[in-house]
């Protein structure tokens, strides 16, 4: 048996909030997490005056319950991850790009990944180098097998925050102390933001995050 790999065009899915235009004063790239789609992490942006959203989803569906009949999506899986980590970076910037350039020079670039859209948005940064002011990992954290050190000049004068709920069922103190001594070790300079609540978006956290 023999494994072989095709380039091909397909459709990929979006969403939007906002118009893309000069007024605009902030950009929102947001990467949905493990089982999500893109139009439910969109709305917990709506509140947000004065910006565009763009909301991209994974190319991977499938049934939560085909009994309920409840669709997630997910960005990859390890199975040949290496050519979904190509194809999810080279759409992420076909998408970034076209709207980036519809928006002020001067706009905020916000880029937020929650859970496994937090390894998405910083795979698609370490390997695209986009332009952004502030990066938000959400119930996320820093990709172990990526290498920041030489990363260094491009983060100089970029935010970078790590946001955790307090119950989050997902962390533990194991993996929080992980993650820690590898931010460490690789020079990563976070503020950390905790809030009361599990492994969800808060819109009030999110509202005052950036002031």
């Amino acid at each position: 048996m023999n494994e072989h790999h095709i380039k091909f065009e397909r459709t990929a899915h979006y969403y939007t909030l906002g118009e893309p235009n000069k007024e605009a004063k902030q950009f929102w790239l947001v990467c949905h997490g493990y089982g999500q789609l893109a139009s439910r992490i969109i709305k917990k942006f709506n509140q947000l005056p004065n910006a565009f959203i763009l909301a991209p989803e994974g190319f991977s569906r499938f049934y939560w319950s085909e009994k309920d009949s409840l669709v997630g999506a997910s960005w990859m899986t390890r199975k040949d991850r290496l050519s979904e980590i190509e194809d999810y970076c080279n759409y992420i910037s076909q998408l970034y790009n076209s709207y980036k350039e519809q928006l002020a020079d001067d706009v905020q670039i916000n880029i937020l990944g929650f859970s496994q859209g937090g390894a998405t948005v910083v795979r698609w940064m370490e390997r695209m180098q986009p332009d952004f002011d502030n990066l938000i990992l959400w119930g996320a954290g820093f990709p172990p097998d990526l290498e920041y050190k030489p990363l260094h000049n491009y983060l100089e004068n970029k935010k970078l925050w790590v946001v955790q709920g307090k119950t989050d069922h997902y962390l533990t103190e194991e993996r929080l102390a992980k993650h820690e001594q590898f931010m460490k070790s690789q020079g990563l300079d976070c503020e950390e933001v905790w809030f009361d609540g599990g492994h969800e978006i808060d819109r009030a956290i999110l509202n005052d995050l950036l002031g």
